[in-house]
């Protein structure tokens, strides 16, 4: 009799332990988005809700109250760097970011506290920076909420919150080009007289941001280490930006004729292409 008993006791017992193994997927998601935005890491942590036919916000999502940005664990944001979100200051770190909606205009909180479950526990006093951001009416439904980035620079990305029928847009600055630039100052003065290659690639950095003035002069200390492919290359390109066509193509076959066997057979080829094209 006890045998009998004992079975069905140890069923009982079993259960609780199967249950703790079973894994149920969440009916809304977990998402990760993790962008660059120059020498900044931007990662966005959030969980998916569907629109499953809901009215969303002023419904399921109301207005004027604070929102988790999404389902599950309240979203986060975490910079590797100092950044500015639509031209406020943010120190580096990671943040929950929450949201208060509104028919015309929304709040972006975020907030110090970055591990919390939804918005129950949320405490405006951890609060390291608000902004207010309009709403916009969206192009395509997205049935699952989602972040993106439809616009990137060197220095700044616009972030996208959206979810049915509205996105809700913010920029992050993270600077870089002025952070770049001050680096490269200091790395160049530091250059040995032999270093032609810091000074290139501060001048190429310069050059293709638009900062001619440091561009010339760091090029021109490039050139007087060593004149290589690379570097009559970037001159060459610079002096048909100024409209000497005729100069740029004497340096770039000046470039071609220096071509060593450590040099690049696709930067000669490029170089080559071009030149032909400034002839023309």
């Amino acid at each position: 009799m006890r045998k009998t008993l004992l079975i069905p006791m140890m069923i009982v017992l079993a259960v609780p332990a199967l249950a703790q193994q079973l894994r149920l997927p969440r009916p809304s998601q977990k998402s990760v988005l993790t962008q660059t935005v120059g020498l900044t890491d931007v990662t966005i942590t959030y969980s998916r809700p569907g629109v499953k036919g809901r009215k969303i916000f002023g419904g399921l999502v109301p207005y004027g109250q604070v929102w988790r940005t999404g389902a599950n664990e309240a979203t986060t944001i975490a910079f590797t760097d100092d950044v500015t979100i639509n031209g406020q200051p943010l120190p580096k770190g990671t943040y929950s970011l929450h949201t208060i909606p509104g028919e015309n205009e929304w709040t972006l909180i975020f907030n110090k506290t970055a591990d919390q479950w939804g918005s129950y526990s949320y405490d405006q006093k951890q609060d390291a920076l608000r902004i207010n951001v309009k709403p916009r009416n969206a192009i395509e439904k997205h049935e699952w909420m989602t972040f993106e980035v439809p616009e990137l620079s060197t220095d700044a990305a616009t972030f996208v919150l959206a979810w049915d029928n509205l996105e809700v847009p913010f920029t992050v600055n993270t600077n870089t080009t002025k952070k770049v630039i001050a680096d490269a100052t200091a790395a160049v003065a530091a250059a040995k007289p032999d270093d032609f290659s810091t000074p290139l690639s501060a001048a190429n950095f310069a050059f293709n941001s638009g900062m001619t003035a440091e561009a010339h002069k760091w090029l021109e200390q490039s050139i007087k280490a060593k004149e290589t492919m690379s570097n009559l290359w970037l001159k060459a390109r610079m002096e048909a930006a100024a409209g000497k066509k005729a100069d740029a193509i004497v340096t770039g076959e000046k470039a071609l004729s220096l071509k060593t066997d450590k040099d690049s057979a696709e930067l000669a080829s490029e170089i080559r292409k071009q030149v032909e094209g400034w002839k023309r």
